[in-house]
């Protein structure tokens, strides 16, 4: 591929678009700056014949302050002719403009321009000049900046002498700022076609390599850039490279909060995958008979804003809860390590139960038939066949939840009580303290373990096969429990929905109630007053969800096949770029989004667009880890024999990869729209008066404890997700290859 001849094409292609590209940036540069600078010379003469005809030192001083309405930034001063100094005094204006005029008045440069004023000539500077606006209290720039200065003679009646001068200031701002916008998107544009280029030139399958290139400059954009701009803040400290804030992040304080993190993490992320798992295999790998039911109730904790549970919780069994001190009048308390766990394990073993159920699904039951065949037992032929199989898709569903309770903040405000974790002293330092600086050195250091975790996975993953679709399906499935492991099973799990729909019912039943713990007359007030306020939001949110859905699920299913299928340099740089936004608190996620993308040339704080990229972004790495999860299962040959037959690597992922990984496709699908329509952490800073969102308009109900309002919301909400989830499974159902019909032995 390397030829010559070839390289020496690209090295002549590559210097052309460059000879190009800095014309363009030298020929919109100067026509920029001639037209900046001739549009400030007109602002400057009309503000020169507005002068008064008598100047004393308080009218010049009115006069000179509304330079800055003719151009913005603009400072100035008034240069009195003294006819016994032969000189220019100063009489009035900007103490930063007359600090510089004291420092360079016997400057060459200022002699020659106030001999000109003298003899009634203007003149502009051909140097710029650095002017400290901080000197100015009331000046739109609060710190020294390179300007261009100006200075127009003011005549007398007779316009034949001159009588002083006016110096004036323009920072360069504009100029500058252009040019820098200019010299980004030039550059990228280079950067891009080079690529381009390279890819089309010296690689034998062009659509994998732009596929990659996607990729990477969508989690470039959206990942890497957003996080560097909030970890360069933790360096800085009034200006200035500082390692204070880092010296203060690891005191044992936070050190002891990161600990908190860590042990909730993992319990949190070990109950909740073997719940999910319990799930998981009670619906796919047995006669239950009512899968549909218990898929519905089992995936309902997630689709529900995430401290709705919180407060159920608190309402039922708190310090004075319904439960704990009303009925059974209880001394316990809900509050630190043992009510988070409860809560985070309700409300994140969802995510378990949904990737495993799509792992479950797609392991071949020829392989347990084969092992039952050979006179093994169910439990030898699950411990041996169906647990080992399911690896992937545990250490996945493992990691998620972990990564996701990690980065919860909204539980533990409400719940940890005594019990510290470092997402909630993040979130304090940003939003209470105004601290984004060691708000994203804390952030940061919830990264240590979530990578940690993510690289023990792959290795582990990656030192034994789990293919078990091989292009023939199987259409059956063997029972792999009897009639009273099943029951025990059955038993289990309506046991922990019967208590979730408890949880629920709180939340119902809220609806109806004047003020929950309170006033518990009934009343249908509620419903009017919230779907007359949130409305706007509802609409808003569920335009934003449908949005972000299909993005996020075919980015998901394109990323996997690439990370497994391919091989493409920086593959693992991609892998944790993907998996960076789910460990990262979303708060931080808000801020440093509002960080990047607030100022030229990507301005997107105020639009929808920064909100669903930040839903796509957000749940990207579900999506991907099922699909991983699901590809591992799948052998290579199947694609290597279409690939044979003349189909592309569009054709091949569209008719090949997509439909056999739909369970995880759908999966993730369902996720992402599931989190979009209840994320609050980072929605809650990306929300403009155009756009508003369901989840924080509850959380604010509920900040101003109104219970009720927030009840209405959260059921309309619980409604519109369900009412979405069977839409999408009457649409896009499951084909025949996953379908089985259960048989017993």
């Amino acid at each position: 591929m390397f030829t010559k001849k070839k390289i020496i094409q690209f090295l002549v292609i590559a210097l052309l678009f460059i000879s190009a590209v800095l014309w363009i940036y030298h020929q919109l540069s100067v026509s920029f700056t001639e037209y900046a600078d001739e549009r400030n010379y007109r602002e400057i003469e009309l503000f020169a014949d507005t002068a008064p005809s008598e100047l004393d030192e308080d009218s010049a001083t009115e006069w000179l302050a509304t330079v800055s309405d003719m151009i913005p930034g603009a400072r100035s001063a008034y240069l009195i002719y003294d006819e016994d100094l032969f000189d220019f005094v100063p009489l009035a204006g900007s103490p930063a403009i007359l600090s510089l005029f004291e420092s360079e008045r016997e400057s060459n440069a200022f002699v020659r321009a106030l001999d000109s004023c003298y003899y009634l000539e203007p003149m502009v500077m051909s140097t710029l000049y650095t002017v400290d606006y901080s000197l100015d209290s009331d000046s739109l720039v609060s710190e020294a900046a390179p300007s261009q200065l100006y200075f127009i003679p003011v005549a007398d009646e007779s316009g034949a002498f001159t009588i002083g001068a006016i110096m004036i200031a323009v920072p360069d701002t504009a100029v500058s700022g252009y040019e820098n916008l200019m010299r980004t998107l030039l550059i990228g544009a280079t950067v891009l076609f080079l690529v381009i280029a390279f890819i089309l030139m010296f690689t034998r399958d062009p659509m994998t390599g732009f596929l990659v290139l996607g990729l990477f400059i969508i989690v470039g954009l959206f990942v890497a850039f957003p996080i560097f701009e909030a970890i360069r803040l933790s360096f800085i400290r009034n200006g200035r490279f500082s390692m204070q804030t880092w010296k203060e992040c690891l005191s044992p304080t936070y050190l002891q909060a990161l600990w908190g993190s860590l042990k909730l993490g993992v319990l949190t992320a070990t109950f909740s995958t073997f719940v999910g798992f319990l799930f998981a295999f009670l619906i796919e790998r047995t006669s239950f008979k009512a899968k549909k039911l218990m898929t519905t109730l089992a995936t309902m904790p997630v689709i529900s804003p995430p401290f709705s549970l919180s407060l159920s919780i608190i309402l039922l069994f708190g310090n004075n809860g319904l439960i704990s001190k009303q009925i059974l009048h209880l001394d316990a308390s809900i509050y630190g390590l043992g009510g988070l766990v409860l809560v985070e394990t309700i409300g994140m073993f969802p995510i378990a139960f949904m990737t495993l159920s799509g792992i479950l699904r797609q392991i071949d039951s020829t392989v347990e038939d084969a092992a039952l065949d050979l006179s093994a037992t169910r439990w030898q032929a699950f411990c041996t066949v169906t647990l080992p199989l399911a690896v992937p898709g545990i250490l996945s569903a493992w990691l998620l939840v972990f990564t996701n309770s990690l980065a919860d903040f909204a539980n533990p405000l409400l719940l940890s009580g005594d019990y510290r974790v470092l997402s909630t002293e993040a979130y304090m330092l940003v939003t209470g303290r105004n601290n984004l600086g060691a708000g994203s050195a804390l952030s940061f250091l919830l990264l240590l373990p979530t990578l940690t975790a993510f690289l023990a996975q792959r290795f582990w993953v990656s030192r034994k096969s789990y293919v078990t679709v091989t292009g023939k399906p199987s259409t059956t499935l063997t029972d792999l429990t009897n009639r009273p492991v099943r029951i025990a099973l059955e038993t289990v799990s309506w046991l922990i929905m019967s208590f979730i729909l408890i949880l629920y019912v709180t939340i119902v039943a809220g609806c109806f109630v004047k003020n929950w713990g309170i006033d518990y007359t009934f009343t249908l007030a509620n419903w009017g007053e919230a779907l007359s306020r949130g409305w706007t939001s509802i609409r808003d949110t569920v335009t934003l969800a449908a949005i972000a859905t299909p993005i996020a699920g075919i980015l998901a299913m394109i990323a996997a096949m690439l990370i497994v299928r391919k091989k493409f340099p920086g593959k693992r740089l991609l892998e944790i770029l993907i998996m960076t936004p789910y460990a990262i608190p979303g708060t931080l996620i808000g801020i440093s989004y509002i960080l990047a993308f607030n100022k030229p040339p990507i301005l997107l704080v105020g639009t929808g667009a920064i909100i669903v990229i930040n839903y796509v972004i957000r749940e990207l790495p579900v999506g991907v880890e099922n699909g991983i999860a699901a590809l591992h299962q799948i052998d290579p040959a199947i694609e290597e024999a279409a690939s044979d037959l003349g189909a592309d690597v569009n054709t091949v992922f569209r008719t090949i990869v997509l439909p056999l990984v739909r369970p995880a496709f759908i999966s993730s699908m369902s996720y992402t729209f599931v989190r979009s329509m209840t994320a609050v952490s980072a929605i809650i800073f990306l929300i403009s008066a155009r756009w508003n969102h369901l989840t924080v308009l509850i959380f604010n109900f509920s900040e101003n404890l109104r219970f009720g309002l927030a009840s209405v919301l959260s059921t309309v909400l619980i409604a519109i997700v369900l009412a979405v989830f069977f839409l999408m499974n009457a649409i896009v159902r499951d084909g025949k290859l996953t379908e089985k019909t259960i048989s017993t032995r």
